[in-house]
């Protein structure tokens, strides 16, 4: 009778165990790794500069930094945010609310900057809160010359409206649509430097979302 082999020495035992080990190992790996993420502050949809950010405006996002020193351009979802934060640029839906894109509206160097546009180059849809884009192309100083093809260049981006009243409360029977847009100081400068320099500017409104 041939005697039995401890059960210390039988080597599927200490397979056994190395592969628990292996999977313990493994377990704790991918438990650190998920551990790498943080939960940041991003808007829930596009907003423009001059709007208020509140976190009824915003979601949590968990995000995985390979330089942890990023992490602080960033709001934590951690961190109350102060009650005034305002835009000065414009964010898309889904964008983290990074530190440089906001600062106190007590000092906030928005403008609000008037703007009529033909009623057919203003989607029907824009109303007070929507993020635009303007778009300038200068129109033919001589007769029977050929019309630019297509919007032109952005003149102002991601900007927001503050009121757009109606076509019945704009201009009358002119045909067109007034909005107030909020500006940064220093793009309102540019875009009316941009529309001082061409003849007969021909302006349209693109909704962004």
């Amino acid at each position: 009778m041939r005697a039995s082999t401890p059960g210390w020495r039988d080597p599927r035992l200490w397979i056994g165990i190395a592969i628990v080990a292996v999977s313990v190992v493994a377990g704790a790996r991918l438990l650190a790794s998920a551990d790498d993420t943080v939960g940041l502050w991003a808007v829930s949809a596009d907003m423009g500069a001059g709007d208020v950010v509140s976190e009824d405006d915003l979601v949590v996002q968990r995000v995985r930094f390979a330089n942890t020193a990023r992490i602080d351009l960033y709001f934590s979802a951690d961190e109350e945010l102060p009650s005034d934060l305002e835009l000065l640029r414009g964010v898309g839906g889904g964008e983290l609310l990074a530190r440089g894109a906001v600062g106190s509206s007590a000092e906030s160097d928005v403008l609000q900057v008037p703007i009529s546009v033909a009623s057919e180059r203003v989607p029907v849809s824009i109303e007070a809160g929507s993020v635009v884009d303007v778009m300038i192309v200068a129109r033919p100083a001589q007769p029977g010359a050929r019309a630019p093809i297509g919007p032109g260049e952005a003149a102002l981006e991601g900007v927001t409206v503050v009121a757009a009243p109606p076509l019945s409360e704009s201009f009358g029977t002119s045909g067109e649509r007034q909005l107030d847009l909020a500006v940064p100081e220093a793009d309102a400068q540019a875009f009316f430097e941009l529309l001082n320099s061409l003849e007969s500017p021909v302006l349209t409104v693109l909704r962004r979302g």
